[in-house]
């Protein structure tokens, strides 16, 4: 293998990325992020943006009706220079158990097709108009459900 690869063409820089990135390691489960501060903080910030965005009520459970389940999704971000960013937390529904026709009708989810995107840049270009990126937190929680979901 030491024939095909090697760490020579690799600049320091990006060794010393990666070893950061290698350094921080996600949590599998609840369990495991609950026993660091770190981690506690980013469940927290998730819990108070579901809460600050209403994002369910409280109530009890319809006898007919099944709940869905949730779980922890951990991940580390990373600015684009490879430097640590923030922990972030998810508290995602198991939607995977739901079945079409009886929880749901359909799924849509609005994204924009690459052309439309090379329009918008090429536009930008020819006109000398500066383009900003941002980044919306919580986006996901910005719709409206129409069928109720019990979790």
């Amino acid at each position: 293998m030491q024939d095909f690869l090697s760490h020579d063409g690799i600049s320091v820089k990006y060794k010393a990325y990666l070893s950061k990135i290698t350094s921080l390691k996600e949590p599998s489960s609840y369990e495991e992020a609950a026993s660091d501060p770190k981690w506690v903080e980013a469940i927290t910030q998730e819990l108070n943006a579901l809460k600050e965005n209403e994002t369910w009520s409280l109530v009890d459970l319809p006898t007919e009706k099944v709940p869905i389940g949730c779980k922890w999704v951990f991940k580390i971000k990373y600015r684009a220079d490879g430097e640590f960013k923030r922990y972030k937390a998810r508290l995602v529904a198991k939607w995977y158990n739901q079945i079409e026709g009886l929880d749901y009708q359909e799924t849509f989810s609005l994204v924009v097709k690459m052309v439309t995107a090379r329009v918008v840049l090429a536009l930008a270009a020819a006109h000398n108009w500066n383009l900003h990126q941002m980044d919306v937190y919580n986006a996901f929680l910005q719709g409206n459900l129409i069928e109720e979901v019990y979790m």
